[in-house]
C-alpha cells in the first residue's frame, strides 16, 4: 500500500481510492478502472458528488469508508502545513466551484476535485490511472471534433495553403523538382512552380 508516511512534517494528504464496478478487479490490471476517490486531511476524507442543487457537491466522511463505494487502496501524495481551520477554510472556498448540479461523469467528477486539492496543497497530480477512463473519453472526443474539421472545406483550404508553402520551401531548398499534380489523373510529372 502506498498510504505511507513520507516523513517531513505536515499533515498526511492521502488519497482514498473506490470501485465503481466489480468489472476493476479485471480492468485494474491494464491500468483502466472506473473509480471514485476522496481526499484524507485531518482525520477526515473529502469527495464531490452529484446531485440536482445549485449548491455544492463536496461532502465528508470517515476516512476509507465512502458509502456506496469500494475501498480499494490508498496513496500517499505528500503533506500540507495548513492547519485544521486553514484547511476547512480552504475546502470549503473550493467547495463553492463544485456545484452538485455540474458534476459530469468525463469533465467535472469526484477525480477532478480530489485532484484539484492535491495540487493546491501538495503541488502533484493524482496517479493518472484513477480518472484515465475521463481522459480517454475527453481524448476521444476531441480526436472527433478534430476528424470532422479535418473533413471539412476549411481544412481542406488550410492544408492546400501550407502544402504550397511546403512547395515553395522545397522548391528555393532543392531547386527545381518534380512532383504528382493533385489533379484527378495523377500520373504526370509537373514542376514545381
Amino acid at each position: 500500500m502506498e498510504a505511507q508516511n513520507g516523513g517531513g512534517g505536515g499533515a498526511p494528504v492521502v488519497l482514498n481510492v473506490y470501485d465503481l464496478t466489480p468489472m476493476n478487479n479485471y480492468l485494474y490490471w491494464f491500468g483502466l478502472g472506473i473509480f471514485h476517490s476522496g481526499i484524507e486531511v485531518h482525520g477526515m476524507e473529502y469527495g464531490f458528488g452529484a446531485h440536482e442543487f445549485p449548491t455544492s457537491g463536496v461532502f465528508e466522511v470517515e476516512p476509507k469508508s465512502c458509502p456506496g463505494f469500494i475501498y480499494r487502496r490508498s496513496v500517499w501524495m505528500g503533506t500540507t502545513n495548513m492547519s485544521r481551520a486553514e484547511f476547512r477554510s480552504f475546502i470549503e472556498n473550493l467547495a463553492g466551484k463544485y456545484n452538485g448540479n455540474a458534476y459530469h461523469l468525463i469533465s467535472k467528477n469526484c477525480n477532478h476535485f480530489t485532484d484539484d486539492v492535491c495540487k493546491n496543497l501538495t503541488r502533484k497530480s493524482i496517479p493518472g490511472w484513477v480518472n484515465r477512463l475521463a481522459r480517454v473519453h475527453f481524448s476521444t472526443a476531441s480526436y472527433q471534433k478534430a476528424s470532422k474539421f479535418l473533413q471539412s472545406d476549411t481544412s481542406l483550404l488550410i492544408l492546400r495553403f501550407l502544402m504550397m508553402i511546403w512547395i515553395q520551401y522545397l522548391h528555393q531548398l532543392l531547386g527545381t523538382v518534380t512532383w504528382k499534380s493533385w489533379t484527378n489523373t495523377c500520373c504526370h510529372q509537373t514542376p514545381i512552380l
